[in-house]
């Protein structure tokens, strides 16, 4: 029964969330909006090193609220170092948010302005022994957010919309390999940080979040795929996957740090 589950509908929506995680109303939540107005150059963070392998993809899966690329757990996996974070992080897997229409979508937002999308790629700390237990310790994940803004088609999206097809629905998955995810990065890295959380239940307070500043592109026709999406199982009757993000959440004092001036 959808009511007894979270969702993005009028009936289990982000507003609903805190009924069943009360966290949801803790102190370090995510998205947030970003004013860079306010947001403090700090020239200690260092740049990001992305350390990616085309060769760890493996499969990608419609989960009923997106749909993520997950990636392989070894030692030649993809690492994430540098930036504001300490020791070596890993890519677990990527996932898109996105609006009903191209005027909506993002979690993040730009002095209230919303994108119409966000990328996701999660991280997580491998002082920790499995993703699970990092993610629920304070500095057990990071997350690289990246704005999708409307423009020219972006052809290294399109291998990922292609996929789309054989996951129309929830539950669906298949296997998808040989993508290197740092394609999927604009050509600058600057970024903002702040300490947040997950933007889905649980909530969980362990993300150190990285907010790159350059969008990369994507055309009104790419847009449309991924609201090709079915949040219902094979032979339920059809509901799109739209609009699944979570609102800016209050900011309740935390330094928003910026690796450029």
């Amino acid at each position: 029964n959808m009511s007894h589950t979270w969702g993005y509908g009028p009936s289990n929506g982000p507003d609903k969330w805190a009924k069943d995680f009360p966290i949801a109303d803790g102190s370090r939540q995510s998205p947030i909006n970003i004013v860079p107005m306010e947001a403090q150059y700090d020239p200690s963070l260092k740049p990001l090193k992305l350390n990616y392998n085309q060769s760890n993809a493996k499969g990608i899966l419609n989960n009923g609220h997106s749909f993520q690329v997950d990636f392989v757990d070894d030692a030649d996996s993809s690492t994430l170092t540098g930036g504001p974070i300490t020791g070596t992080y890993r890519l677990r897997q990527f996932h898109f948010h996105w609006g009903a229409s191209d005027d909506r979508g993002s979690e993040h937002t730009i002095n209230n302005v919303k994108f119409p999308s966000e990328l996701h790629l999660v991280h997580w700390n491998t002082k920790y022994p499995s993703f699970g237990e990092a993610s629920s310790q304070p500095d057990g994940l990071a997350v690289v957010g990246v704005f999708l803004k409307i423009g020219a088609a972006n052809p290294r999206l399109q291998k990922i919309l292609d996929a789309l097809d054989v996951i129309k629905t929830k539950g669906k998955q298949t296997t998808f390999s040989n993508f290197d995810p740092a394609t999927l990065l604009p050509g600058f890295l600057d970024y903002w940080t702040y300490d947040g959380s997950l933007t889905t239940p649980p909530l969980l307070e362990s993300v150190t979040w990285i907010v790159l500043k350059e969008p990369i592109s994507v055309s009104p026709v790419q847009m449309a795929m991924f609201r090709s999406l079915l949040i219902t199982e094979e032979g339920e009757h059809p509901y799109y996957m739209v609009d699944n993000y979570r609102p800016p959440q209050d900011l309740k004092g935390r330094d928003v740090r910026a690796s450029f001036k």
